[in-house]
């Protein structure tokens, strides 16, 4: 019995992947790029633990949404341009290792741009990042006449922009924060225009797959970072952390259960695609401030913190709300209907109260219980009603 292997060659002509391929599912080396960014999450998240623990409110959220920006950018560029053109030749790995080396520079730079304010070594990651990426649309414009001017327009974008932020480092401090949110928008402009002539071919199954995968990553730095605090309290002798442990994994489980209770997949024109890919930066970055506030609250009660009761608990509700908000806009509305609908911006609301009150974790844990039991409920009913013939 003859085995035909296949070979990977070295380089190959960068054609567009059809946007109904059947089966298609993220690669292990997509899997591993997603792994090499939990570096730069982790550190996102342990810095603005740390800041918020401190009381440094007015200086922790402005840095985490910058800081994560770069982080989630990266990522979500990468994501794209691989749905529409990964061709696992080994110049593409290449090029994408060149990628994930960008990752780990601007995860070492995390520290430094929380404590000192001081973005240059993430800005060194981010256009090594980006620059890689301006190298395979460049491929891809040489390799797909029918979306070249698309792939040109992102390889110009791409590349003034990061001109730009090499520029920024060189202003004075005053205008950092002014400067970096011009060139967000920016960047954020760069698909807008670059997609015009016609979109590129990405596959919407599989670009629901791999936000879906980084949604987990996410909620597992959320796991490791209770379960760390936890275990750190308990080394020290406080036995009496184990409700508080108990209620911050039911909320990493109801998150999980509320993302993943319908079939994610991205829409396919163009203006909501942009606000579905974008909107995700609320969803990730709240996911992993969450693993942020978490711990905020075991430091609190361990007296450890440096902040009121009521901050330590806003630590946990306000990433909760803005996820719940979220997933709410771009995936419920769009998919659900009746009281379910209109239930995710209520307990958003509500989760906002509970901090005034007593016990605001474990109260936000079985609000959260509330809303995945309201949708299994209406779910299962929905599914009965879709089910009985008509009279």
């Amino acid at each position: 019995m003859s085995h035909t292997r296949s070979v990977r060659p070295f380089y190959r002509p960068m054609r567009p992947r059809r946007r109904d391929e059947p089966h298609r599912a993220a690669t292990p080396l997509e899997l591993f790029f997603d792994l090499c960014f939990v570096v730069a999450v982790a550190q996102a998240a342990t810095s603005l633990h740390h800041d918020v623990a401190e009381g440094h409110l007015g200086h922790a959220l402005p840095s985490y949404l910058m800081v994560f920006f770069a982080i989630w950018w990266s990522w979500m560029n990468f994501t794209w341009f691989a749905s529409a053109y990964d061709t696992d030749d080994d110049v593409y790995r290449i090029t994408t290792l060149v990628q994930i080396t960008g990752a780990l520079i601007l995860a070492a730079g995390v520290p430094r741009a929380f404590t000192d304010g001081d973005f240059t070594v993430i800005t060194y990651g981010y256009v090594v990042m980006r620059l890689a990426a301006v190298a395979q649309w460049i491929r891809a414009a040489a390799g797909d006449q029918a979306h070249r001017a698309a792939a040109r327009r992102y390889a110009i974008g791409v590349t003034v922009v990061q001109l730009g932020w090499l520029l920024r480092l060189a202003l004075p401090d005053g205008w950092g924060v002014a400067a970096f949110v011009l060139l967000a928008l920016a960047d954020l402009l760069v698909p807008a225009v670059a997609e015009r002539p016609g979109m590129t071919p990405w596959h919407p199954g599989h670009i629901g797959e791999r936000y879906g995968l980084f949604t987990l990553i996410v909620l597992g730095e959320a796991v490791l970072a209770i379960s760390v605090a936890i275990q750190t309290g308990l080394d020290a002798g406080d036995h009496g952390l184990w409700a508080l442990a108990a209620a911050g994994a039911v909320i990493v489980f109801a998150l999980w259960w509320l993302y993943f209770d319908r079939p994610v997949e991205a829409p396919d024109r163009l203006p909501y695609s942009l606000i579905w890919g974008y909107g995700h930066y609320l969803i990730f970055g709240a996911i992993a401030a969450l693993g942020a506030g978490l711990p905020v609250a075991v430091d609190h009660e361990r007296h450890l913190a440096h902040v009121s009761a009521t901050t330590a608990a806003y630590a946990v509700a306000v990433p909760i709300a803005v996820y719940l908000l979220t997933v709410w806009v771009l995936l419920v509305r769009r998919q659900q209907h009746g009281a379910v609908v209109v239930a995710y911006p209520v307990v958003a609301g509500l989760a906002l109260l509970v901090p005034l009150g007593p016990a605001p974790v474990q109260v936000l844990a079985l609000l959260l219980v509330a809303l995945v039991t309201l949708t299994v409920l209406l779910r299962g009913r929905d599914a009965g009603a879709s089910a009985t013939p008509a009279a």
